[in-house]
């Protein structure tokens, strides 16, 4: 064998292994990330609508705040009439006495 048939020995061995051996692990290794990417685009999917979800209930969180805020003005309006019940009572009791109608002082 000449130099040269040995330079296309080693160059065909070269070429059998990385067709035989290389490419099919190359391809074998890009159907894997394929596969991993779509999963995660699943997961991102799921996690997107879980999302959009909470950012759904959490718009009545808002509205509670707001009817927090109602009840708590409610409730000091209610306390200052309730301050001033003893005041009305007398006020009501005095002009029922001065109409003549006997109403208890």
């Amino acid at each position: 064998m000449t130099q040269l048939d040995w330079i296309y020995l080693l160059w065909g061995v070269f070429l059998a292994v990385v067709y035989f051996a290389v490419i099919p692990l190359v391809i074998f290794l890009l159907y894997r990330i394929l596969r991993m990417a779509r999963s995660i685009e699943r997961y991102f999917a799921e996690a997107a609508a879980t999302g959009v979800g909470i950012a759904g209930n959490t718009d009545h969180v808002k509205a509670l705040e707001q009817t927090i805020q109602v009840a708590t003005t409610i409730l000091g309006v209610a306390g200052n009439i309730n301050g001033h019940s003893d005041t009305i009572k007398t006020t009501l009791a005095v002009r029922a006495g001065a109409n003549g109608q006997g109403g208890h002082p």
